[in-house]
């Protein structure tokens, strides 16, 4: 496995799949103003991914699922539900979400992911402290790609 910590932009990164950090997906998403990595999916994708993952119904806390990529040029959305219904990230929210979306990744065949800092920005974590977790929980995942995790800068 390869493993990369960047700084800039989730949308540019060349891999197959893409994460957004969702919610439990229990509020319709037309309802939501999407802030973040989700505004920029939409804002750049459509709303195809949304629609998608609408139909997929209430998400696990920590839970995932996969959608299309709108417009962008991924093979796929995974969506992990990474805050609560309160609009809070926790470690087993983090974690958890981490490693649902590499099983997607793995099941679906992909070899190459990027991830946001999951619960950093509406979640309420501090972004270090959401890497360590994220790097943490990788480290114990067998996966023969390559896998970024994206802290944002404009």
């Amino acid at each position: 496995m390869e493993l990369v910590v960047v700084n800039g932009n989730l949308l540019e990164q060349n891999v197959d799949v893409i994460v957004n950090a969702w919610n439990r997906n229990i509020i319709p998403w037309w309802l939501l103003l999407p802030q973040g990595v989700s505004g920029a999916i939409k804002k750049h994708g459509g709303i195809k991914p949304f629609q998608e993952v609408a139909k997929k119904g209430a998400i696990p806390l920590g839970g995932a699922v996969l959608t299309s990529a709108g417009k962008l040029p991924f093979k796929a959305i995974i969506h992990v539900a990474g805050i609560n219904m309160f609009w809070m990230a926790s470690e087993f929210s983090i974690r958890n979400s981490v490693n649902n979306a590499m099983k997607i990744t793995k099941d679906n065949g992909f070899k190459s992911i990027a991830f946001p800092l999951i619960g950093a920005g509406s979640g309420g974590k501090k972004k270090d402290t959401v890497l360590y977790w994220m790097k943490d929980e990788i480290s114990k995942i067998d996966f023969n790609g390559k896998i970024i995790i994206v802290c944002y800068k404009r």
